[in-house]
């Protein structure tokens, strides 16, 4: 006859086993597919040929950093997590340049720990894009910006 000790031992040991990644990893460190890298420490980071350029070096302060992730979307063409995304912008209001219908394109900019779109957007000016705003405030007022590397579409 067996011990019920050892069978709840050998269940705990699955339970770690499968749940060590989600244990051993923060919000900051993802975890990451066997064979990648993750620097461990600031001075350990991979060679910089193995890094994506840095654009967040040369975008503006303003920009949240959820926006870097929506400026990678745009200019990989998507695929984009809100149906709205890449939809036109009417630009009732009337706060930016005025422009033809159809010129203006809209994509959400994630708002950490809300369960819907939040009010926070860029909006994007020509097809490809030349123009780049930031609003968040649910389009009550725009800062333009430049994109810098995320401006080339695909």
């Amino acid at each position: 006859m067996r011990k019920p000790g050892l069978l709840i031992a050998a269940l705990l040991l699955v339970a770690l086993a499968l749940l060590w990644p989600r244990l051993t990893t923060t919000p900051d460190q993802p975890a990451t597919a066997i064979g990648t890298s993750v620097p461990q420490r600031p001075g350990d980071a991979p060679h910089p040929s193995s890094q994506p350029p840095d654009a967040s070096a040369t975008l503006p302060e303003f920009l949240p950093r959820e926006a870097h992730e929506t400026l990678r979307l745009i200019a990989r063409g998507g695929p984009f997590p809100h149906r709205q995304d890449g939809s036109v912008f009417g630009n009732r209001e009337g706060r930016l340049p005025s422009k033809p219908r159809g010129y203006y394109r809209e994509y959400t900019v994630d708002t950490p720990g809300l369960g819907h779109r939040g009010a926070r957007r860029i909006v994007t000016g020509g097809d490809p894009p030349e123009a780049w705003y930031y609003s968040d405030d649910h389009y009550d007022s725009f800062q333009a910006f430049d994109p810098g590397p995320y401006g080339a579409r695909r």
